[in-house]
């Protein structure tokens, strides 16, 4: 089966655009075709053309378009990722929120975690909270994960990971928060695991999100850099509304929300920048 030639390609990422708000740039001419071709030739399809007229016409329930969304989507994590960023989050961006929780009379947090891929990042904020926090079964703590990949969701829920998943986790966090399993790999502590809500959505679906409301941290990271400037302001906006006054939006270190929105202020977390709502 032939790759895509430029013009099938434009007509399929500007269809996936329309449904999910992720780009696909040219370069990736050679990616898309490899997963293209692998669900084409699964389903007995043999044109991009016919591919697409399937998935406008023919997947009424989405069940299709799922499925190459899911091999589409990149994946790669792991815990503690971008350590700098987690480091002013526990000792600078937490206590504050805590402490202001703490003088209302109020023991809840609420974090969104998007996209949540596999779960390491969910994990691994779960992991701060338990450290981080006075008396944290006092507190009614409540991680959303959310991700557009079915697939990577259920491996989230199972919370087992190989080795090379937990290679930068800390020695003593890795003792006290996971369990070796028969297999050689890692299952997360069962405390940190019921944190964590693990939810299917596409950020793209405006209806849904925007009634994600009551966050006092958001991590998107790695993401906005998938989307057009329309898509991101869309998103950034929606992020703005769905936090809490003097909460926090956590970003990949190569994005910025200054070049999107002017929505949020910026201020000093030990070494490091945050975004956070006035």
């Amino acid at each position: 089966m032939a790759a895509l030639s430029m013009t099938e390609f434009e007509n399929l990422s500007s269809f996936v655009y329309r449904k999910t708000g992720i780009r696909f740039e040219s370069k990736k001419i050679y990616f898309i075709s490899k997963r293209v071709q692998k669900r084409m030739q699964s389903l007995g399809v043999q044109t991009i053309d016919e591919y697409i007229r399937l998935l406008r016409f023919a997947d009424l329930k989405g069940a299709e378009f799922q499925n190459l969304v899911d091999l589409l989507t990149v994946n790669e994590t792991y815990f503690f990722r971008d350590f700098p960023q987690l480091q002013a989050f526990a000792e600078h961006c937490l206590p504050e929120i805590a402490k202001a929780k703490v003088d209302q009379g109020k023991y809840n947090l609420r974090i969104w975690s998007a996209p949540c891929s596999t779960g390491e990042e969910p994990y691994t904020l779960g992991i701060i909270m338990h450290t981080m926090l006075d008396n944290v079964k006092q507190w009614d703590i409540q991680i959303l994960a959310s991700d557009i990949d079915r697939n990577v969701l259920e491996n989230a829920r199972l919370g087992i990971y190989a080795e090379r998943s937990i290679r930068d986790v800390p020695p003593e966090y890795l003792n006290a928060y996971f369990k070796t399993t028969s297999k050689g790999d890692y299952r997360i502590n069962s405390d940190v695991k019921k944190m964590v809500r693990f939810e299917h959505l596409n950020l793209s679906d405006k209806d849904i999100v925007r009634d994600k409301k009551g966050f006092d941290f958001i991590f998107c990271r790695n993401l906005l850099i998938y989307f057009d400037d329309l898509s991101r302001k869309q998103l950034v906006d929606h992020f703005y509304l769905a936090l809490n006054p003097g909460g926090f939006l956590f970003l990949g270190s190569s994005e910025s929300v200054g070049r999107i929105s002017t929505a949020f202020k910026m201020k000093r977390a030990g070494s490091h920048l945050v975004y956070y709502k006035d």
